[in-house]
């Protein structure tokens, strides 16, 4: 399976799968949680939609760095583990596709 269709996959689990209710209006290691969500969800669509711009893609190494960090305190309570593990990993393969797009 291509890096690409990975990522579709990945998108069409995440846009599916309900936002840990727990997690709304929380922070964690200061991260606003949702901001967090809508910040790399924004990115992996227009990476999907088309071409990942590099504003995107530095937002998208930020955010990285930040869901790296909160996830060791992020409880597996209504599949928020999962949710943002997958969160970071389609952060990473949209920043490899423009990675490649560019090259």
């Amino acid at each position: 399976m291509s890096e690409r269709d990975r990522l579709s996959l990945l998108w069409g689990e995440h846009v599916r799968a309900p936002f840990p209710r727990h997690l709304r209006g929380r922070d964690v290691n200061g991260e606003d949680m949702v901001t967090l969500d809508s910040a790399i969800a924004g990115c992996v669509s227009s990476a999907l939609s088309g071409h990942l711009d590099e504003r995107r893609r530095l937002i998208l190494l930020g955010r990285l760095v930040a869901v790296e960090e909160v996830l060791p305190s992020i409880d597996g309570e209504n599949g928020a583990r999962e949710y943002y593990e997958r969160l970071r990993e389609m952060a990473v393969l949209a920043i490899r596709l423009g990675d490649a797009e560019t090259a």
